[in-house]
Protein backbone atom coordinates (compact mmCIF):
# COMPACT_ATOMS: atom_id res chain seq x y z
CA UNK A 1 0.00 0.00 0.00
CA UNK A 2 1.32 3.46 -0.91
CA UNK A 3 1.59 6.41 1.44
CA UNK A 4 -1.17 9.02 1.10
CA UNK A 5 0.40 11.32 3.70
CA UNK A 6 4.12 11.68 4.28
CA UNK A 7 4.97 14.37 6.80
CA UNK A 8 8.55 14.83 7.96
CA UNK A 9 9.97 17.13 10.65
CA UNK A 10 6.75 19.17 10.63
CA UNK A 11 6.88 22.17 12.95
CA UNK A 12 4.35 24.90 13.74
CA UNK A 13 5.40 27.82 15.91
CA UNK A 14 3.24 30.55 17.40
CA UNK A 15 5.60 33.25 18.57
CA UNK A 16 8.22 31.42 20.57
CA UNK A 17 6.03 28.38 21.26
CA UNK A 18 6.20 25.21 19.18
CA UNK A 19 2.68 23.76 19.05
CA UNK A 20 4.03 20.96 16.83
CA UNK A 21 7.75 20.16 16.76
CA UNK A 22 9.62 17.93 14.31
CA UNK A 23 6.74 15.47 13.90
CA UNK A 24 6.93 12.65 11.35
CA UNK A 25 3.68 11.00 10.25
CA UNK A 26 2.96 8.49 7.50
CA UNK A 27 -0.58 7.39 6.62
CA UNK A 28 -0.83 4.54 4.13
CA UNK A 29 -3.66 3.78 1.75
CA UNK A 30 -6.53 1.81 3.28
CA UNK A 31 -5.41 2.52 6.84
CA UNK A 32 -7.35 3.85 9.81
CA UNK A 33 -4.86 5.88 11.81
CA UNK A 34 -5.45 7.86 15.00
CA UNK A 35 -3.69 10.82 16.55
CA UNK A 36 -4.08 10.92 20.32
CA UNK A 37 -2.58 12.79 23.23
CA UNK A 38 -3.47 14.94 26.24
CA UNK A 39 -5.16 18.32 25.83
CA UNK A 40 -2.81 20.78 24.17
CA UNK A 41 -0.69 18.04 22.61
CA UNK A 42 -0.94 19.61 19.12
CA UNK A 43 -3.32 17.12 17.51
CA UNK A 44 -5.78 19.57 15.94
CA UNK A 45 -2.91 21.84 14.92
CA UNK A 46 -1.31 18.93 13.07
CA UNK A 47 -4.60 18.20 11.28
CA UNK A 48 -4.78 21.87 10.25
CA UNK A 49 -1.25 21.63 8.85
CA UNK A 50 -2.02 18.43 6.95
CA UNK A 51 -5.05 20.04 5.28
CA UNK A 52 -3.50 23.41 4.44
CA UNK A 53 -5.60 25.28 6.98
CA UNK A 54 -2.35 26.56 8.51
CA UNK A 55 1.08 27.08 6.94
CA UNK A 56 3.93 25.04 8.37
CA UNK A 57 6.82 26.78 10.10
CA UNK A 58 9.17 24.01 9.04
CA UNK A 59 9.27 20.54 7.57
CA UNK A 60 7.59 18.91 4.59
CA UNK A 61 4.14 17.47 3.95
CA UNK A 62 3.32 15.43 0.85
CA UNK A 63 -0.11 14.10 -0.07
CA UNK A 64 -0.28 11.57 -2.88
CA UNK A 65 3.35 12.40 -3.56
CA UNK A 66 2.73 16.14 -4.00
CA UNK A 67 4.08 18.73 -1.59
CA UNK A 68 1.35 20.87 -0.04
CA UNK A 69 3.69 23.36 1.62
CA UNK A 70 2.55 26.83 0.58
CA UNK A 71 -0.68 25.54 -0.96
CA UNK A 72 -4.17 26.61 0.06
CA UNK A 73 -6.72 24.39 1.78
CA UNK A 74 -8.86 24.23 -1.38
CA UNK A 75 -5.84 23.10 -3.38
CA UNK A 76 -5.24 20.37 -0.79
CA UNK A 77 -8.91 19.35 -1.06
CA UNK A 78 -8.33 18.98 -4.79
CA UNK A 79 -5.84 16.23 -4.02
CA UNK A 80 -8.67 14.09 -2.63
CA UNK A 81 -8.66 15.25 1.00
CA UNK A 82 -11.79 15.96 3.06
CA UNK A 83 -12.13 16.73 6.75
CA UNK A 84 -14.56 17.45 9.55
CA UNK A 85 -14.05 19.75 12.52
CA UNK A 86 -14.00 19.53 16.29
CA UNK A 87 -16.87 22.02 16.40
CA UNK A 88 -19.54 20.98 13.90
CA UNK A 89 -19.60 23.41 10.98
CA UNK A 90 -22.79 23.20 8.94
CA UNK A 91 -24.83 25.65 6.89
CA UNK A 92 -27.56 26.03 9.48
CA UNK A 93 -29.91 27.90 7.15
CA UNK A 94 -29.82 25.07 4.58
CA UNK A 95 -31.57 21.73 4.54
CA UNK A 96 -29.80 18.48 5.32
CA UNK A 97 -29.75 17.62 1.61
CA UNK A 98 -28.45 21.03 0.57
CA UNK A 99 -25.57 20.73 3.05
CA UNK A 100 -24.45 17.50 1.42
CA UNK A 101 -24.89 18.90 -2.08
CA UNK A 102 -22.38 21.63 -1.19
CA UNK A 103 -19.81 18.90 -0.64
CA UNK A 104 -20.08 17.87 -4.29
CA UNK A 105 -18.45 21.10 -5.51
CA UNK A 106 -15.00 19.53 -5.70
CA UNK A 107 -15.95 17.28 -8.63
CA UNK A 108 -18.58 19.34 -10.44
CA UNK A 109 -17.59 21.02 -13.71
CA UNK A 110 -20.55 23.10 -14.91
CA UNK A 111 -20.37 26.84 -14.21
CA UNK A 112 -22.75 29.77 -13.80
CA UNK A 113 -23.09 30.30 -17.55
CA UNK A 114 -24.23 26.73 -18.08
CA UNK A 115 -26.84 27.15 -15.36
CA UNK A 116 -28.03 30.52 -16.66
CA UNK A 117 -28.44 29.14 -20.18
CA UNK A 118 -30.06 25.94 -18.88
CA UNK A 119 -27.70 23.78 -20.89
CA UNK A 120 -28.16 20.00 -20.88
CA UNK A 121 -24.80 19.55 -19.15
CA UNK A 122 -26.03 21.61 -16.21
CA UNK A 123 -29.15 19.51 -15.73
CA UNK A 124 -27.22 16.25 -16.07
CA UNK A 125 -24.79 17.38 -13.39
CA UNK A 126 -27.62 18.49 -11.10
CA UNK A 127 -29.07 14.99 -11.29
CA UNK A 128 -25.66 13.51 -10.43
CA UNK A 129 -25.30 15.86 -7.47
CA UNK A 130 -28.74 14.93 -6.15
CA UNK A 131 -28.10 11.20 -6.56
CA UNK A 132 -24.68 11.42 -4.89
CA UNK A 133 -26.06 13.44 -1.98
CA UNK A 134 -28.97 11.08 -1.35
CA UNK A 135 -26.57 8.12 -1.47
CA UNK A 136 -24.37 9.73 1.18
CA UNK A 137 -27.38 10.52 3.37
CA UNK A 138 -28.46 6.90 3.07
CA UNK A 139 -24.94 5.85 4.05
CA UNK A 140 -25.07 7.82 7.32
CA UNK A 141 -28.73 7.07 8.11
CA UNK A 142 -30.14 10.54 7.42
CA UNK A 143 -32.06 10.08 4.19
CA UNK A 144 -35.39 10.30 6.01
CA UNK A 145 -34.61 13.85 7.18
CA UNK A 146 -33.14 15.09 3.88
CA UNK A 147 -35.62 17.99 3.66
CA UNK A 148 -35.27 19.05 7.30
CA UNK A 149 -33.29 22.11 8.30
CA UNK A 150 -29.76 21.20 9.38
CA UNK A 151 -30.17 23.41 12.46
CA UNK A 152 -33.05 21.23 13.68
CA UNK A 153 -31.00 18.03 13.86
CA UNK A 154 -29.79 16.77 17.24
CA UNK A 155 -26.06 17.06 17.80
CA UNK A 156 -25.19 13.45 16.97
CA UNK A 157 -26.99 13.62 13.63
CA UNK A 158 -25.28 16.93 12.83
CA UNK A 159 -21.93 15.14 13.23
CA UNK A 160 -23.07 12.43 10.83
CA UNK A 161 -24.28 15.09 8.39
CA UNK A 162 -20.86 16.72 8.41
CA UNK A 163 -19.30 13.36 7.57
CA UNK A 164 -21.83 12.83 4.76
CA UNK A 165 -20.90 16.22 3.31
CA UNK A 166 -17.20 15.31 3.45
CA UNK A 167 -17.87 11.98 1.74
CA UNK A 168 -19.84 13.74 -1.01
CA UNK A 169 -16.60 15.30 -2.20
CA UNK A 170 -15.45 11.78 -3.18
CA UNK A 171 -12.19 11.91 -1.22
CA UNK A 172 -9.67 9.12 -0.90
CA UNK A 173 -8.46 10.51 2.44
CA UNK A 174 -10.83 11.54 5.25
CA UNK A 175 -9.56 13.46 8.29
CA UNK A 176 -11.82 13.63 11.32
CA UNK A 177 -11.32 15.93 14.31
CA UNK A 178 -13.04 14.57 17.44
CA UNK A 179 -15.81 12.70 15.54
CA UNK A 180 -17.00 10.80 18.64
CA UNK A 181 -17.08 13.85 20.91
CA UNK A 182 -20.52 14.41 22.43
CA UNK A 183 -22.01 11.22 20.99
CA UNK A 184 -24.00 8.67 22.95
CA UNK A 185 -22.81 5.08 23.23
CA UNK A 186 -25.22 4.02 20.47
CA UNK A 187 -24.09 6.88 18.21
CA UNK A 188 -20.42 6.00 18.75
CA UNK A 189 -21.18 2.41 17.79
CA UNK A 190 -22.93 3.59 14.62
CA UNK A 191 -20.01 5.90 13.81
CA UNK A 192 -17.49 3.08 14.25
CA UNK A 193 -19.52 0.88 11.91
CA UNK A 194 -19.67 3.67 9.32
CA UNK A 195 -15.92 4.25 9.44
CA UNK A 196 -15.20 0.53 9.09
CA UNK A 197 -17.49 0.35 6.06
CA UNK A 198 -15.95 3.30 4.23
CA UNK A 199 -12.44 1.94 4.86
CA UNK A 200 -13.60 -1.43 3.51
CA UNK A 201 -14.72 0.49 0.40
CA UNK A 202 -11.21 1.88 -0.09
CA UNK A 203 -11.18 5.06 1.98
CA UNK A 204 -8.25 6.03 4.21
CA UNK A 205 -9.04 7.65 7.57
CA UNK A 206 -6.95 9.78 9.91
CA UNK A 207 -8.72 10.82 13.08
CA UNK A 208 -8.19 12.68 16.33
CA UNK A 209 -10.27 11.67 19.31
CA UNK A 210 -10.16 11.57 23.11
CA UNK A 211 -12.39 8.49 23.41
CA UNK A 212 -9.73 5.83 23.91
CA UNK A 213 -12.11 2.89 23.61
CA UNK A 214 -13.42 4.21 20.30
CA UNK A 215 -9.89 4.88 19.01
CA UNK A 216 -8.50 1.52 20.04
CA UNK A 217 -11.47 -0.36 18.57
CA UNK A 218 -11.23 1.04 15.04
CA UNK A 219 -7.58 2.02 14.50
CA UNK A 220 -4.89 0.03 12.73
CA UNK A 221 -2.17 2.31 14.05
CA UNK A 222 -1.97 5.08 16.65
CA UNK A 223 0.40 8.05 16.86
CA UNK A 224 0.74 9.78 20.23
CA UNK A 225 1.64 13.46 20.66
CA UNK A 226 2.57 15.18 23.90
CA UNK A 227 3.39 18.89 24.08
CA UNK A 228 3.76 18.99 20.30
CA UNK A 229 6.21 16.09 20.09
CA UNK A 230 5.58 12.55 18.85
CA UNK A 231 6.32 10.23 21.78
CA UNK A 232 5.03 6.90 20.46
CA UNK A 233 3.56 5.09 17.48
CA UNK A 234 2.29 1.57 17.06
CA UNK A 235 -0.69 -0.75 17.13
CA UNK A 236 -3.44 -0.09 19.66
CA UNK A 237 -2.12 -2.90 21.88
CA UNK A 238 1.41 -1.49 21.78
CA UNK A 239 0.21 2.02 22.61
CA UNK A 240 -1.93 0.88 25.53
CA UNK A 241 1.14 -0.70 27.13
CA UNK A 242 3.66 2.03 26.29
CA UNK A 243 5.19 3.57 29.46
CA UNK A 244 5.66 6.98 27.80
CA UNK A 245 2.00 7.11 26.79
CA UNK A 246 0.81 6.05 30.23
CA UNK A 247 3.05 8.71 31.79
CA UNK A 248 1.73 11.43 29.44
CA UNK A 249 -1.88 10.68 30.31
CA UNK A 250 -1.39 10.13 34.04
CA UNK A 251 1.10 12.94 34.55
CA UNK A 252 3.82 10.74 35.99
CA UNK A 253 7.39 10.12 34.92
CA UNK A 254 7.97 7.13 32.69
CA UNK A 255 10.10 4.43 34.24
Amino acid sequence: MGALIEASAVTKSFGGLDAVKNVDVVVTQGQTKALIGPNGAGKSTLLNLLTGMMPVSGGEICINGSSIVGRSCYEVAGLGVARTFQNVQLFQNMTVLENVMVGCHSWTRQGMLSGALRLIGHWNEERKIYAESMERLEQVGLVQVADSDAADLPFGKQRMLEIARALASRPNLLLLDEPASGLSTRERTELAALLRSIVDDGMTVLLVDHDMQFVMDISDEVTVLDQGVKIAEGTPAEIQNNPKVIAAYLGIEAG
